[in-house]
């Protein structure tokens, strides 16, 4: 399978020309599984709920028809995030989708600092889809933070954990070796680069999107203040063993009954 990102940096509320940024620096590539960053088409800082609600859309709007025509002219599946509105609640989301259509959206579950005020946390547990032999998943920026996220898609069989990211924080490409070898699953994180300032807040993005492998070895790893691409081929199929050897499984060796909560 060949997985890759889309490093970006976009403008606060400029969905068009975020679209053409993403749209260029896809022209020519070929892939089986390409990640957004989180919000890619809006930006993130917002400086009110109302501005979030007016930026946000529903899941059959502008944003996954974007992502659509970005699987058709890649032959990939594509994920990215987006602000997604679904009645009266806004939700942190991803979609995932391929040349035909809709495979799946997940709803961060672990919001970071104002999102918590502009968002509704994910109501809905992370969930794995099955594609041309492939399992994906997804999780969102900050979930990398929590291990019971990365663990429960790897419980569910993921090979691969897309991680659409607006990473401010120095911690997660590190971090997500240590989530991919205890958990022996490929994932892809992606990034933004950029400064967004507005209102009270400024925030800072960090970059070196990543693709990380079952062993925690770093297959790619993007520079921090620029845009960048990057697809790597990669046996999924090593995802599915998880054993580290003859005597230790990683799933058979959990003693649930003794970890109490």
């Amino acid at each position: 399978m060949n997985i890759g990102y889309v490093q970006t940096d976009p403008e606060f509320g400029s969905k068009e020309k975020n679209y053409r940024q993403i749209e260029t620096m896809l022209r020519g590539i070929r892939a089986d599984l390409i990640v957004l960053p989180e919000l890619f088409a809006t930006g993130y800082c917002f400086t009110s709920k109302r501005e979030a609600e007016g930026l946000a859309e529903g899941l059959d709007g502008e944003t996954t028809a974007f992502l659509e025509s970005m699987a058709r002219g890649t032959g990939a599946v594509v994920v990215g995030g987006f602000a997604e509105r679904d009645g009266k609640r806004i939700y942190n989301a991803s979609a995932m989708v391929c040349p035909s259509g809709l495979l799946g959206c997940y709803r961060k579950i672990h919001l970071f600092n104002k999102e918590k005020i502009w968002f509704s946390p994910g109501d809905q547990p992370p969930q794995v889809v099955e594609y041309n032999g492939g399992k994906l998943g997804m999780m969102i920026c900050f979930d990398w933070i929590f291990p019971e996220t990365a663990r429960t898609l790897a419980l569910l069989g993921a090979d691969v954990v897309a991680h659409p990211a607006n990473l401010v924080m120095p911690y997660c490409q590190k971090a997500m070796v240590t989530r991919c070898l205890e958990n022996r699953v490929f994932a892809v994180t992606a990034n933004r680069v950029g400064q967004e300032s507005r209102g009270e807040d400024s925030f800072g993005f960090t970059g070196q999107s990543q693709i990380t492998a079952f062993d925690g070895k770093v297959l790619s790893s993007a520079p921090k203040a620029r845009k960048h691409s990057a697809v790597v081929g990669v046996d999924i199929r090593k995802a599915r063993n998880k054993r580290i050897n003859p005597y230790n499984d990683l799933f058979v060796d959990r003693r649930e009954q003794l970890y109490g909560c």
